[in-house]
């Protein structure tokens, strides 16, 4: 017992240890919001877009014993929606998750429709619409015809302005953003997007109802890519550029694994898919340049309808639930680097491609390190633990290291700083952000 107990201690003391009891009490506080009077409980809501992510929202709905009206333009996507959500309930009954009545009762709250519905009495809409402005402004100009004065209207996107979308209804103050990350019966965060028009009743009642449903809301700002998307693609498009240049995908992927990423970012590119990896590149490329840069390997693998795991091949090729490199792809990236050897002005990356482990994930940890960095800068979140919190539930950033910046604090910010800069004198993407180097002259940190 005595040997039990020096143990114990000593782990007590491990930065992982106490990153780990924190990301506890974090999920606590998240789970329990602040204290006040219980709003009402939402019984009714409607789910529009009955694509993965919108069969997925209103599966998880129905499952917390709120009734969906499901609703698409064409019977085919609204059949489609529905043999989705019978997938997933059928392997949470496989799992152990839920019983076969539990199950029933669910799919029984489900309500797939190609009209158009009175929705007064729901009090919260979900658009889950294709990711095109305009597809969304006119879904929104017609939701605000149909929805009740009370009625809350959410849009699901993962980059577009919401405030944006809030400017073509008759009630802006009743627009939100409410962020659900794929797949959505296994993630628990939901960004709730606060628009500069949306109420502070909305706010509540937004995030009293994503706490309702069992998901873990965080608040963010309305800015291009929210928080998760803005810290996690400069990460996953330098990873393409490095691999582009010449590194292979198995040593960037495992690298990155061993530091403890549930996947590599090549492979996380994989499961998001290439084509929506450079929609949402390229809006944030629009918003933040170089460090939002879509590479040419991304471009090629996209024209080449090579999209990841949904078409079998994208950095991996895929075989059930095995995969192994791309050789189409390896062959192209040959044939790139050999038409450019002796060419002037060339346009493939000037990377280090002999870099070791620890220099590989610095450089991309690091690129999250700052972005983070500046979310809180520019007030994107109300505090450093919503930047590190947000990412653990909603990237799966390894847990043990508490964030990105509980991660730089334990690294050392003086030596983030020197780091980002000599990367900077090759790359200006890696330029650090100015709280970076005001911590790192001051001697100061994110948390007290």
């Amino acid at each position: 017992m005595k040997l039990e107990l020096d143990a114990i201690v000593e782990l007590g003391k491990a930065e992982s240890t106490q990153n780990l009891i924190r990301n506890f009490f974090l999920a606590e506080k998240y789970k329990k919001g602040s204290p006040g009077a219980p709003p009402e409980k939402v019984k009714h809501a409607a789910v529009i877009g009955a694509g993965v992510m919108g069969s997925g929202v209103a599966q998880w709905l129905s499952a917390r014993g709120v009734t969906v009206i499901l609703r698409d333009i064409a019977r085919e996507q609204i059949d489609r929606g529905l043999a989705n959500i019978e997938k997933i309930y059928a392997d949470a009954v496989k799992r152990g998750l839920m019983t076969e009545e539990k199950a029933k009762q669910g799919r029984a709250r489900i309500c797939g429709s190609t009209a158009p519905m009175e929705l007064r009495d729901v009090r919260f809409v979900i658009e889950a619409a294709s990711e095109k402005m305009n597809i969304k402004k006119e879904v929104f100009r017609e939701l605000a015809m149909e929805a009740g004065p009370k009625t809350i209207v959410a849009t699901n996107t993962s980059a577009l302005p919401v405030s944006e979308l809030a400017d073509v209804t008759v009630s802006p103050e009743h627009v939100i953003g409410m962020h659900f990350f794929n797949p959505v019966s296994r993630m628990k965060l939901v960004e709730v997007v606060i628009a500069k028009q949306t109420s502070d009743e909305t706010r509540e009642r937004t995030l009293a109802f994503s706490r309702q449903i069992g998901k873990l809301p965080v608040v963010v700002r309305d800015t291009p890519g929210f928080l998760v998307n803005r810290l996690l693609f400069p990460y996953l498009l330098d990873a393409a550029e490095l691999f582009e240049s010449g590194l292979e995908a198995d040593k960037i992927d495992s690298a990155l694994v061993q530091w403890g990423m549930p996947m590599g970012p090549l492979r996380l590119i994989d499961e998001i898919g290439v084509d929506i990896t450079v929609d949402i590149g390229n809006t944030l490329e629009r918003a933040y340049g170089k460090r939002d840069h879509v590479s040419a390997v991304l471009l090629w693998l996209r024209d080449q309808q090579m999209l990841g795991r949904k078409t079998g091949a994208g950095f991996h090729k895929y075989e059930g639930k095995t995969h192994k490199p791309n050789e189409s792809l390896a062959q192209w990236r040959r044939g790139l680097h050999g038409e450019a050897e002796g060419a002037e002005g060339s346009n493939i990356p000037r990377r280090p491609s002999g870099l070791n482990e620890e220099q590989l994930t610095n450089r991309l940890i690091l690129l999250m390190v700052n972005e983070a960095a500046r979310c809180v800068e520019e007030k994107v979140v109300d505090s450093p633990e919503d930047a590190d919190y947000g990412m653990i539930l909603g990237t799966g950033f390894a847990p043990f290291r508490g964030g990105p910046l509980r991660f730089a604090e334990h690294f050392g910010l003086k030596k983030v700083v020197d780091d980002l800069e000599r990367l900077a004198q090759s790359e200006e993407k890696f330029s650090p952000c100015e709280i970076l180097r005001k911590h790192a002259r001051g001697g100061t940190k994110f948390y007290e």
